[in-house]
């Protein structure tokens, strides 16, 4: 059973690590900004959380049906206008950062960090030329 001083460092944890996309993705004014990032890394955490307490022999189903269930999300932010797309990478954002939110909610400290630190790092490659080209 998870310690309830656990179960709060996790949450916070996923809500500020959520927080941390979501910020890039408000100052670049994409339509999943903040609050967003943070609702979705905080839901997963807490689906992972409920998932170890209760349903550990379910852990894949859970993961799939997040997985499945914010690429939902993520397509609500995506649209056309004329010839172009809008969106994509803040409908990636959103997924990726489900995945943020159950590594934490899971306990895999590390690999959050290093995912959020390459996702702040990918999410900043469009100010390259090479990659605007992409």
């Amino acid at each position: 059973m998870t310690e309830y001083t656990e179960i709060i460092l996790r949450l916070v944890l996923a809500t500020v690590a959520g927080g941390l996309i979501g910020l890039e993705r408000e100052v670049v004014h994409k339509p999943a900004g903040v609050r967003t990032h943070m609702l979705v890394s905080l839901g997963s955490a807490l689906f992972a959380l409920i998932t170890i307490e209760q349903l550990p022999w379910e852990a894949a189903r859970i993961i799939a049906g997040i997985a499945t269930g914010i690429g939902f999300l993520g397509a609500g932010t995506i649209f056309k206008a004329k010839d172009e797309v809008h969106g994509l990478t803040t409908a990636a954002s959103v997924w990726a950062v489900a995945a943020v939110g159950l590594s934490i909610g899971f306990g895999y400290y590390l690999m959050m960090l290093i995912a959020v630190i390459l996702m702040l790092i990918i999410l900043q490659l469009n100010k390259f030329e090479f990659f605007r080209r992409l």
